[in-house]
């Protein structure tokens, strides 16, 4: 049986999805005023997730994109083909893929489109939708867009990189007034060199904001977990440690990889084992941060005025 809570969150989880899925399914029925001249949307593209606790992230980008830009239509696109079928099948929602997605505006009538991903890195999924709006971009005459705009990841400079250093700054600031505290946050990672080398900037951003209190790693390349426990083990004030991840949204990898208590592999049990016997669990993903979505909405309205990707 689903508890209260668990039915309120299920409930909650559906209604923002349909809610944004309606928009995804065509268009209602608008004015010749709007079908016009310069009709523009904001694209948002994620991942995913089947989580109505990790969806709220997607959400409160949604909406915070809404709030800055009402007279801009806002869909949504998954790159999951797995969630998008599940939440399809379980839950009759409906989200498009970036490509239907696209090619619906497109023949509603969209003129002006801005693609915004949730991605931190340039990695893989970025690259994938890069290479789909370039193809988009290269259709002229009527039946291309007159404009549609890329936006960059999340950290694609170092200006970026300190941007959102001061977000996790203030996002932690509650759990870094204890002085035996770190902050172990744990990103996805690329093997694109130069793309994974931004998680590298980030940390000397944070060590700017917040000498010695946040250690990055990251699943798939360099700092692996390997690679920050003799580090964490050379800071002998370390009795407290607060594990996070470095996400737009916190899903499977959050749960399983980096706070299954059964799993010995994640990276909760393999701190255990160092000996870190006091640990807490941050498992909001950074696009439930009030922070987090100005600096995505600040994003967009860059891409707006001046270019994407």
């Amino acid at each position: 049986m689903v508890g209260r809570m668990e039915f309120f969150l299920l409930k909650s989880f559906v209604m923002a999805l349909s809610a944004l899925a309606l928009a995804v399914l065509g268009a209602s029925a608008a004015s010749a005023s709007e079908w016009g001249e310069g009709r523009r949307a904001v694209l948002v593209v994620s991942f995913g997730t089947f989580a109505p606790e990790a969806e709220r992230a997607v959400c409160n980008l949604a909406d915070a994109v809404r709030r800055a830009f009402p007279d801009v239509e806002l869909r949504l696109a998954y790159t999951s083909n797995v969630i998008r079928r599940r939440l399809a099948k379980e839950r009759n929602v409906d989200i498009p893929t970036p490509a239907s997605a696209l090619a619906r505006m497109n023949d509603e009538g969209f003129t002006h489109v801005y693609v915004m991903p949730t991605h931190i890195v340039h990695g893989e999924e970025y690259e994938d939708i890069k290479c789909l709006v370039e193809a988009f971009a290269s259709v002229k005459g009527k039946y291309g867009f007159k404009e549609l705009k890329l936006g960059a990841p999340c950290l694609s400079s170092a200006a970026d990189c300190g941007a959102l250093a001061g977000v996790l700054a203030r996002r932690f600031a509650k759990e870094l007034e204890r002085g035996d505290t770190a902050v172990v946050l744990m990103g996805h990672g690329t093997p694109r060199r130069g793309s994974n080398a931004m998680y590298a900037l980030l940390q000397l951003a944070l060590d700017r904001e917040a000498p010695g209190r946040f250690f990055i790693g990251t699943l798939k390349a360099a700092p692996l977990l390997d690679d920050l426990l003799p580090r964490l083990a050379a800071e002998g004030w370390i009795r407290r440690l607060v594990l996070s991840p470095l996400m737009i949204v916190a899903g499977s990898h959050a749960s399983r990889e980096l706070a299954d208590s059964e799993r010995a592999e994640s990276w909760y049990c393999r701190l255990r084992a160092a000996g870190y016997g006091d640990i807490s669990l941050f498992l909001s993903g950074l696009g439930e941060d009030a922070g987090m979505a100005a600096l995505y909405v600040s994003r967009i309205r860059d891409m707006m005025r001046q270019g994407g990707q």
